[in-house]
């Protein structure tokens, strides 16, 4: 059978626009030939009752058939005619369809009409919103044919040759296995027999592949509908079918999307996440992609110390994703890293300058490529490259670079739904390198806060041998408040202090330099390592009282901190941590232990509670002082960690420099997960010809033989020339000691760097340096004193007591 497809197929489109559903065929004579399940169910006659049967007796008014029939018969007419009727269900009740009636005529001469239907309130629904069948139906045209009980094809719409490109002419009086014989053909036929044997409708049965128009496989989508005829005679089927190549191409892109939203951006390194973009395009979207970032956008944290480039003509890129089918990514000119630059008037420059993107069928390479020679024109031809695109990286109005995407291998050019899905890509990697990119320039001012904070030349004096290690934490993680220090104490002897303050960023590194200003501050005091820390406690907890801004008082809310106190005349360590790791001590035979210290409280918390230990520790034993980064990780706890820190400390072939690499090395994570400082000290002594001590009565008379025994020892020393101060220092320090002190009195003296004369007593009043008055007697003991030498202070005695005491310089060369 044929049709006048000039006119069937708009209305066709049109039913199907609104859901319509083929409900019957009618012949000639207005009986029913053919009955469909869904015909059943709209006006409840069962295809028995309905076969035969006049078709005007199933309208609430016959006058509709009439008028309907000899429209749609008309000389001139069309052979279609659709509009609005009133059906009377099978119980009485009228039911408002929207009817179309489909002329069908073949080589006989017979007549028959396909009669669709839609419910009344499916129209208005559809026009309520806004629906336009001719627009909707243009994007995603259906197929429909009708075919006996043998499956061969009695009826055909025009649009089935446009969806599978097989002719009506062939179709025509054939089944389908016999056009193209195979498995697919074979599958489709076994669903329409059971729809015929079980009248059961299959609607949106989806394959995989089928010959398109342009002989490539592509997807379609089909239903399935019986066709019930008279009693005894066999049924038809009505077949309806799309291509949803366009369907599943729309929902590989949204698949692709929802991937680069778990992919793309998932750190705060603007170099990896340009290469996570490169990554998600190929080969999903594109056979090779780059990332060009503007040169105002760094990479990587140490990159964005140097300082940025003058202002110039010509744009600069540099490199920060490459991706491609082919290993290695042969076709790309410049390697991650490397600086770009291009002409101003380059696809690039004009994309990033615009914001709008490039899409691009290659024949010759284009001038406005960036280009080293003829190098690219050399790269499109040896690898095929014949589409690309260059798509904008902004966001909130900054440039931040482009993307390229080519296609060399994949046949197919770029369409807009491809162009749509980079833009979609893009937008969400510019995202995250906006937020990386600020994050990174936070990162590397903080770094360099901290850099300029911490020590540069670390010296132990003559007391201990000092090496150090800090290393950031990795990029996600960001600058945390670790610090170190040495620090030369009075009598030869030298603090070591390790802290870290709770929290990251740019306040936990200003945080730190205020922590480690304190701590020089406090121990230019002299105070013992608990005094101190608890003088620490006290300026945090005050700190953050003062910050009005609740960010920054959670930054400085927290710190933990180990302070030590090594005396090379003694060889002893005095120490006291607050919340911090204790150190580990390798003794001259290699022996190593962690001293078992109260852990003390972190500072801020305010309760105080620090206690110092003092231990004898040999020359040449090895101080390590570290924080917390060093031995605990993601992966591992402190307990495993400090078991790998005894088993690093074990090799003691190596200098205290190279130790302290090697200990760092084997240690820390790649990249770590927060700071890792670390302190190593050797520690010497001083030995008897350094040191002179004496004992002296606590009356006037022992203030002369004080003078006598110090000028006796620097003639031993060979430093006469320190004799006359040193006497007058002396005799100050004696004198005050026995007139406002209590108990014996000790004299000590120290060559080392310095001369240091101490003078202790039991009392623990403090001397108070006085501008004494012309007219007064006394009071210019502790001023000539403090002339006299290059530094003076006074300590309290871990016993009981103070030491007061005052250094000179040794005469260069001496």
């Amino acid at each position: 059978m044929t049709t006048n497809e000039g006119h069937v197929l708009p209305t066709l489109l049109e039913v199907s626009e609104v859901v319509c559903t083929p409900i019957a065929v009618i012949d000639g004579e207005g009986r029913v030939f053919r009955w469909t399940q869904p015909a059943q169910q709209l006006i409840g006659y069962s295809p028995a009752q309905a076969t035969r049967r006049p078709a005007a007796s199933m309208l609430a008014s016959a006058a509709d058939w009439t008028a309907a029939s000899a429209r749609a018969q008309g000389s001139h007419g069309p052979d279609v005619w659709s509009g609005p009727v009133m059906l009377r269900h099978i119980d009485g009740h009228a039911l408002e369809v929207g009817l179309r009636l489909s002329r069908l005529s073949g080589p006989d001469g017979a007549v028959r009409w396909l009669v669709t239907a839609t419910r009344a309130d499916a129209v208005l629904s559809s026009a309520a919103r806004g629906l336009r069948p001719s627009s909707l139906l243009g994007r995603a045209p259906v197929a429909i044919c009708i075919r006996d009980a043998e499956l061969r094809c009695t009826w055909v719409s025009g649009t089935a040759e446009l969806v599978d490109g097989i002719p009506s002419a062939t179709r025509l009086g054939r089944r389908l296995s016999d056009i193209r014989p195979g498995t697919e053909s074979e599958a489709l036929e076994t669903a329409m027999r059971h729809v015929l044997h079980s009248g059961t409708s299959a609607i949106d049965l989806e394959y995989p592949e089928w010959l398109s128009a342009v002989g490539a496989y592509g997807p379609f989508e089909a239903s399935y509908f019986r066709l019930d005829g008279p009693d005894g005679s066999p049924p038809a089927l009505c077949a309806m079918w799309v291509d949803i190549a366009d369907r599943d191409r729309a929902r590989e892109r949204l698949a692709i999307i929802d991937e680069a939203a778990s992919r793309v951006g998932t750190t705060l390194d603007v170099a990896r996440t340009g290469q996570e973009l490169a990554d998600i395009a190929v080969p999903l979207l594109a056979d090779f992609a780059i990332v060009d970032l503007a040169d105002s956008v760094r990479l990587g944290q140490d990159a964005l110390l140097y300082p940025a480039p003058a202002h110039s003509p010509i744009p600069l890129f540099r490199r920060a994703g490459l991706a491609s089918i082919n290993q290695g990514a042969p076709e790309a000119l410049w390697a991650p890293g490397e600086e770009i630059s291009v002409p101003p008037t380059s696809t690039y420059a004009l994309v990033l300058s615009t914001g709008t993107p490039s899409k691009t069928i290659l024949r010759l390479p284009p001038d406005s490529r960036p280009h080293r020679g003829m190098a690219w024109a050399e790269k499109i031809r040896k690898y095929g490259i014949h589409a690309f695109m260059v798509v904008p990286i902004h966001t909130r109005g900054e440039a931040l670079g482009v993307a390229a995407f080519a296609r060399s291998k994949n046949p197919m050019p770029f369409e807009e739904g491809d162009l749509l899905l980079a833009e979609e890509l893009v937008a969400r990697a510019a995202v995250g390198l906006k937020n990386a990119n600020r994050y990174t320039r936070e990162r590397a001012m903080a770094l360099a806060l901290q850099r300029n904070l911490l020590p540069h030349h670390l010296t132990g004096g003559s007391a201990v041998d000092v090496a150090s290690r800090y290393l950031p934490a990795d990029i996600d993680a960001g600058v945390g408040g670790d610090w170190f220090d040495v620090i030369p104490l009075s009598g030869a002897r030298v603090a070591l202090v390790v802290g870290d303050v709770v929290g990251h960023g740019i306040e936990a590194a200003a945080t730190m330099g205020r922590l480690r200003t304190a701590v020089r501050a406090l121990a230019d005091l002299d105070l013992p390592p608990d005094d101190l820390l608890t003088h620490l406690d006290d300026l945090i907890i005050r700190l953050t009282r003062e910050d009005d801004v609740q960010e920054l008082a959670t930054q400085v809310l927290w710190a933990t901190c180990l302070y030590v106190i090594y005396d090379p005349v003694t060889r002893r360590c005095t120490m006291a941590r607050a919340g911090h790791p204790p150190p580990a001590i390798i003794d001259p035979q290699g022996r190593i232990t962690f001293p078992d210290l109260p852990p003390g409280t972190p500072l801020g918390v305010g309760l105080s509670s620090f206690e110092a230990v003092e231990l004898a520790v040999p020359e040449g034993s090895v101080l390590a002082l570290y924080t917390d980064g060093l031995i605990e990780s993601r992966t591992q706890d402190i307990d495993a960690g400090t078991d790998r820190l005894r088993a690093v400390l074990a090799q003691r072939d190596l200098p205290l420099d190279d130790q302290c690499s090697a200990v760092v090395e084997a240690l820390s994570a790649h990249p770590p997960a927060d700071d890792i400082t670390l302190l190593m000290a050797q520690t010497h002594g001083l030995g008897p010809c350094q040191v002179a001590s004496w004992d002296l009565p606590p009356n006037p008379a022992a203030v002369g033989k004080a003078r006598f025994l110090s000028a006796r020892k620097l003639a031993n020393w060979g430093l006469d020339h320190l004799v006359t101060s040193t006497e007058l220092i002396v005799s100050e320090l004696v004198t005050n000691a026995i007139r406002h002190g209590k108990g014996p009195v000790t004299l000590r003296l120290i060559r080392d760097e310095f001369v240091t004369c101490e003078v202790s007593d039991t009392s623990n009043t403090l001397p108070r340096l006085r501008h004494a008055r012309v007219t007064d007697e006394n009071g210019r003991g502790l001023l000539l004193v403090n002339r006299l030498s290059q530094r003076r202070g006074t300590r309290y005695n871990m016993g009981e007591g103070k030491i007061v005491w005052a250094e000179q310089e040794l005469t260069p060369g001496i």
